[in-house]
Formats: structure tokens, sequence, C-alpha cells
């Protein structure tokens, strides 16, 4: 789709180089990127093709043979002024992705800053991906050292412009390999800048983006230089994706989709849980695969779903610290609603309905903007969409359990494997469901139980497909190989006497 306003058009960053798309100028292609909050174009991606990933991947990997011999405290220097340049910048990338995403300015400095917090572990590779050496026997010792593999590629989505890059982006780079990444056509405008400001910092070739949508993404697969893969998205196209590499034999984590339960056990401490579930459910607009979609409480607990029911009616629109900023676009807010719809069809009760609420109605009626309010739904048909499918927006599904293992039973037999939560005061009670909830990562009164470096982010299940995880030591894991080197020396000639 090409605009008919005169917009601002991106273009590739390759060998520390703005580049614009290599097709020929007849029939170069471009999407039109818009802002959520008005749906009023802001800006014209380039549909970058196979030429185009050619010439990154080809740049990456004339980078790599210098980047990788430098040593992991150099390396590490280039990461520390990259950390350097982007907290100066902090302000306006946060702006950026206000704009062009639609989160608060408060959720997009903190994804900003958990972003940062990767840059910082990987900062500290020096210290934490030490190898080992060890006399085996005598006069034979063994070692091993972590190698980089060569260039690399991430495939990000729209939902966190800024802080899915820097899941890989700094280890990849600290561990020594190349890189070329392939931001959401959604929301370029954030890891372009990045990018721009990445050329004053690391050597031509280390860093490269490439734009496009779907059609750019198979040669990146298929590229014989690029060495590993790691890809974010629906869970059916992280499948297709690590099916398509592992058809190479390449290296790939492809995480998916998620649908994430809540459980709450009658001695949970009720307002804690009730605004940590709101601030689960509802922030970032719900369009986060960490987010909470489901409640299951064990028995009836009308003082907690009041409590939640109160705080929801309590948020407004905006973009100031507590609202709640509009969805990425119109097919994700009709499909939000399509699922309020059908709840409310096979008799749900609507405890709120975000379809409704005169402060999101009006402001997307006057803005034209992808707003919708948030809803909470108590289900009385297991059989509900909304209870089982990945909504990715501000919607919690609740459900009364009869007992504790009735809530288990409906976590554990969901296809995704990505977060579960326990709201609890009882240590015996977290200790209970942490051993038995099935996913990769777990919670005890925590909404958002994602790991912070040195652990590593990663589902299991439908969620994740690879078997390594994506920051912290499984980042390091990933992005190197494992060099072992054993050593024997001949044994000294004992001198004669005589000499």
């Amino acid at each position: 789709m090409t605009s008919s306003v005169e917009l601002p058009r991106l273009v590739n960053w390759i060998n520390n180089q703005a580049q614009a798309s290599l097709a020929p100028a007849t029939t170069a292609q471009f999407l039109t990127v818009t802002t959520p909050h008005t749906n009023a174009p802001i800006a014209e991606v380039p549909l970058s093709t196979s030429e185009d990933v050619e010439a990154a991947v080809n740049a990456a990997h004339a980078a790599f043979a210098g980047w990788s011999q430098r040593t992991v405290k150099d390396r590490a220097q280039y990461l520390l002024r990259f950390h350097h340049t982007l907290t100066a910048h902090m302000e306006e990338l946060a702006e950026l992705i206000v704009r062009e995403h639609g989160k608060t300015f408060d959720e997009a400095v903190g994804e900003i800053k958990k972003g940062l917090e990767t840059l910082e572990y990987a900062i500290s590779l020096p210290q934490v991906m030490a190898g080992r050496v060890l006399e085996v026997s005598r006069g034979v010792v063994c070692q091993d050292a972590r190698v980089p593999l060569g260039v690399v590629t991430s495939i990000v989505p729209f939902n966190f412009p800024f802080m899915v890059p820097f899941w890989t982006l700094p280890i990849a780079i600290g561990c020594g390999n190349t890189m070329v990444v392939k931001p959401s056509e959604k929301v370029p405008l954030t890891m372009t800048r990045v990018t721009e400001l990445a050329k004053d910092v690391f050597p031509p070739g280390v860093l490269n983006i490439v734009h496009g949508d779907k059609e750019v993404v198979q040669p990146l697969l298929e590229h014989p230089l690029v060495k590993a893969v790691t890809f974010v998205g629906t869970t059916h196209v992280a499948r297709l994706v690590s099916q398509s590499c592992r058809a190479m034999d390449k290296r790939c984590l492809a995480l998916g989709g998620a649908k994430n339960h809540l459980v709450a056990v009658p001695d949970c401490d009720v307002e804690l849980t009730a605004q940590d579930v709101v601030n689960s459910f509802t922030g970032c607009a719900g369009q986060r695969c960490m987010a909470a979609s489901v409640l299951l409480t064990v028995g009836p607990q009308p003082k907690l779903i009041q409590a939640i029911v109160e705080k929801t009616l309590a948020l407004q629109p905006g973009s100031a610290s507590r609202q709640v900023g509009p969805v990425i676009d119109e097919v994700s807010r009709a499909r939000i609603q399509s699922y309020v719809t059908e709840s409310e069809e096979t008799g749900a009760k609507l405890l709120v309905d975000g379809r409704s609420n005169s402060a999101f109605v009006e402001k997307a009626n006057t803005t034209k903007g992808s707003w919708v309010g948030p809803s909470v739904i108590l289900h009385h048909n297991k059989a509900d969409k909304a209870l089982h499918d990945e909504i990715f927006g501000p919607v919690l599904s609740i459900y009364e359990c009869t007992s504790s293992e009735e809530a288990l039973a409906i976590e554990n037999a969901n296809p995704y494997g990505n977060a579960a939560c326990i709201y609890t005061t009882s240590g015996a009670q977290a200790q209970f469901y942490t051993q038995r909830f099935r996913a990769g990562m777990i919670g005890v009164n925590i909404g958002v139980p994602v790991p912070r470096e040195p652990f590593s982010f990663g589902g299991i299940e439908a969620s994740k497909f690879g078997d390594m995880d994506i920051t912290g030591d499984g980042g390091i894991e990933f992005f190197t190989y494992r060099r072992k080197v054993t050593t024997k020396w001949a044994a000294p000639v004992e001198k004669s006497w005589l000499n």
C-alpha cells in the first residue's frame, strides 16, 4: 500500500549506512505506518527484497571476522558505550514507542529499561562467560570456551519495539556474532533510530536492520551464511519458522503465543491480588505474551472479583501514568471485541464491558484511534473461546473452580506453557502449585513473572520451539558453541647423569 500523503520514508541500515531498498524504483513497494492513537499515517517502511537481505547478510559476514577476534572485554566496552548512548536518548526513544505502538509513556520507558537490563548483562560477559580448564590426566589438559556462531538474525514482533530486539541483540553481539534484525513493519521507527545511533558505536556490519513484511523473512531463514535464527510471534508462525530452520539443520529459537492462567486461593491478599491482576491484564493494553489471560478462583471469591471490577472501571484511556493506551490497529480492536461478544452470546456475564465503556468509546470516536476498553468476563461455559484463545488485548476471563485440582487441570490442559501464577499468603500453597503448574515461567503473587538476568526467558509446549531460552545464561548458550581443546605435550627427556 502506498500513502498519498508526503511521509518520511524509512530506510534499511546496512554496514553503518542508510540504504534505500535495492528494488528498482519502478517496482519498489512501501507500507504505511500508522499511529494507533489516531490511525493517521506517520511514515512509510520499505518492503525489502532478497537483494536487500543479501546485502545485509554479506555486510554482517564481512564484519564477523574482525568482530569475533576481539576479546570479550573489548566487545563489552562497545556495549558499555552503546548503553550510555541509549540512556542519553531514552526519552526520544520512549516517545517513538508511544507514537508508533500506543504504549503509555511510562510503559515505553519501562520497556527501554528492561531492554537495557539485558544490555547490562551482556556488558558483564567477561565475568560470566569464562570457559573451563582442567588437567584430566597427567600431562593432558582439556579446556572449553564459548565461540560465536557467525551471522545471526532476529525477527521481532510489534508489541515491544525496543525490549524484544534487546532480548537477543546485546548477548549475540557481546558473544562475538554479527547481526541482522528484521523489525516489525508495524513499529519500525524505534529500531531504525536505535540502529542509527549504533553506527557511532559499533564497527560497520556488526548490527544491520532490514525492513519488510513476511516476504523478507524466508530469504533470511534460508541464507546459508545465517547460522542462527530467533523469532517471536504467534504460535502458528513460530512453528513454521522452527520447521523451516530444522529442515536446514539451522539453530533456531522461536517463541510463540500464550494463555496464562492465574490461580487465586481463598487465603490470597485481596488488595494485592486485585491490583496485580488488573495491572497484568491491562498493562500494555494486554498486548504481551506474559499478560494475565484467565483468573481461576478456587471457590467463589466475590470480594476479590468486586475489587478487580472496581479497579478496572477506574482506568482511563490515554498515554499518562496508570492509563491504558490503544491497541495496535483496527484489526486487533475488532478481534478483541469479537471475543467479548462471543462470550456474551454463550451465557458469560460481562462484569466490565469494554465495548461500551464511555471513556474509551468517546476516545475512539473523537480520535479515530484503536481504543478499546478493558473487559472482565465471568464464564460459566468451559468451552468459551475467550477461555482458550490468545486474545492479545485487555480482556480478563474469570472461571470459578470447585477445587485446586480443577484449577490445575484447566491450566495444565491448555496447549501453551508460557506462564502461570498462584496468589496466596501460604508458603505451602505456593509450593503445591509451583510444583504442579506446567509452564516455563511461574509466579507467586506476581502476575507478570518475567525472569530477570541472569535467569532466562522462555516457556514450554506451544509457547516455544527450540531447546534453549532467549535471555540470560540461555542466551549465551544459544549464541555460541563450545570449542573443546585437548592438549598433550611430550614428556621432557630426563638428562643422563653423564651429561
